[in-house]
């Protein structure tokens, strides 16, 4: 089964990425990486707000209907998103200023899971941490872009990828803790498919999505790692896909811009762009936070 995404916001986001429903105030979020930027806006896609930062952030997680937790390049800050105002929680990777956040997502219980990475990309000098509760823990090393960060709806998998690998893993967790508990083995080899897999969600049945990079598509997957369906996205670098709505059932996708050519600006003129499909298939609320 394939269908098309259209476009929601033509945001032209150089590296749009870590899109969220905040079910409390019914609204998508997601940052312009490259630009320091978050973007909110209603379901329908009308602006309902944007901040600018003085450094790269790359993902949040929700702390309540006030305020969210920005991972940034350089600590886990608690942000109101009233007045703008930041509160240092921890650092992250402040003594390793070539690097910055990634991918990140909170598992079902509260654990935030926090990749880093290069920023200049390549070296595999980065790391996924685990915070919660005011503790923070290195749990994956040697990563080169980290990405699809995300956990079956009971907590007891999570799915990750070194993206230049091909490869999406999982590995057993603790529901109580978010904490893994077994070793990575291979979820889908996605080497003989478009593209590089980027971003990925669970939805309410358990299944995976899959963003991908350079493959103009979200793929879906069965909890046993085979393809279920694909979700044609009009531009190429596609990044991230995000369930919201009020029934959970609209499907958000950040893209990127970067590194493209005028050739291929002309040929993808909304790149960067925020899209969406209707699905009859639902998603998951997203977890909140244990600071």
């Amino acid at each position: 089964m394939t269908a098309m995404a259209k476009l929601l916001v033509d945001s032209q986001c150089a590296l749009g990425e870590g899109p969220f429903w905040h079910d409390g105030r019914q609204q998508i979020f997601w940052f312009d990486i490259n630009n320091r930027t978050l973007f909110a806006a209603n379901a329908e896609g009308a602006p309902e707000g944007e901040w600018h930062f003085d450094e790269i952030v790359a993902a949040a997680a929700i702390v309540d209907n006030d305020s969210l937790a920005l991972a940034t390049e350089t600590a886990l800050k608690r942000f109101d998103l009233a007045s703008g105002d930041s509160e240092h929680l921890i650092d992250i990777e402040r003594d390793v200023p070539a690097n910055r956040t990634n991918d990140s997502r909170v598992h079902p219980s509260g654990a935030f899971w926090i990749g880093t990475m290069v920023k200049d990309e390549g070296p595999k000098e980065g790391s996924v941490y685990h915070y919660r509760a005011g503790a923070l823990n290195r749990i994956i090393s040697n990563a080169a872009i980290p990405n699809a960060t995300c956990f079956s709806p009971d907590g007891t998998i999570a799915y990750w990828t070194d993206t230049p690998t091909r490869k999406i893993l999982k590995c057993r967790t603790d529901p109580e803790t978010g904490m893994p508990v077994g070793e990575w083995t291979i979820f889908a080899d996605v080497s003989g498919h478009p593209g590089y897999p980027d971003g990925a969600v669970i939805d309410s049945e358990g299944f995976l999505w899959n963003a991908r990079w350079g493959g103009n598509c979200v793929i879906r997957y069965a909890p046993d790692g085979t393809i279920d369906r694909i979700v044609d996205v009009p531009v190429s670098q596609v990044t991230c896909p995000a369930f919201g709505g009020k029934d959970f059932k609209r499907l958000f996708i950040t893209s990127a811009n970067k590194t493209m050519s005028p050739e291929q600006i002309a040929a993808e003129k909304v790149a960067g762009g925020l899209f969406y499909i209707d699905l009859d298939v639902a998603g998951l609320p997203e977890a909140r936070i244990q600071l």
